[in-house]
């Protein structure tokens, strides 16, 4: 009986851990040729573009920054994303609905705009 208590109070301490890890890596635009990789460090986490097919001068581009780890333990993610129809950055909730899926949404003023992003292993070469 204490084993099973154990082990329900190290997955329960374990599993937003494991949680914030998962955002990390290479994501490729669903619809666009463009690849980004997000770090998290000490729970913070930055996107930048590595590569794009379509306007190839935004390679190294911060696309996200201050990311962090809503308070909800729903692996909700808030911080800024560069939206370059405005040349500024603003709010984005990132989630996750699918395993290796992002959805990235921003909403300005009234208008509301999701944008999906895949999990790739690695960026393909030229």
């Amino acid at each position: 009986m204490k084993i099973r208590i154990l082990l329900t109070l190290i997955a329960v301490l374990v599993a937003p851990l494991a949680t914030a890890g998962d955002i990390a890596g290479f994501w490729r635009h669903a619809e666009e040729p463009g690849w980004i990789e997000i770090q998290v460090e000490e729970g913070v986490g930055t996107g930048k573009v590595v590569r794009n097919d379509v306007y190839p001068e935004r390679v190294g581009r911060e696309l996200l920054k201050g990311l962090s780890m809503d308070e909800s333990g729903e692996g909700l993610w808030s911080g800024r994303v560069f939206v370059e129809r405005l040349g500024e950055y603003k709010d984005v909730k990132v989630s996750s609905d699918k395993a290796d899926q992002l959805q990235f949404k921003v909403k300005v003023g009234f208008i509301s705009r999701t944008v999906n992003w895949i999990r790739v292993e690695e960026v393909p070469a030229n």
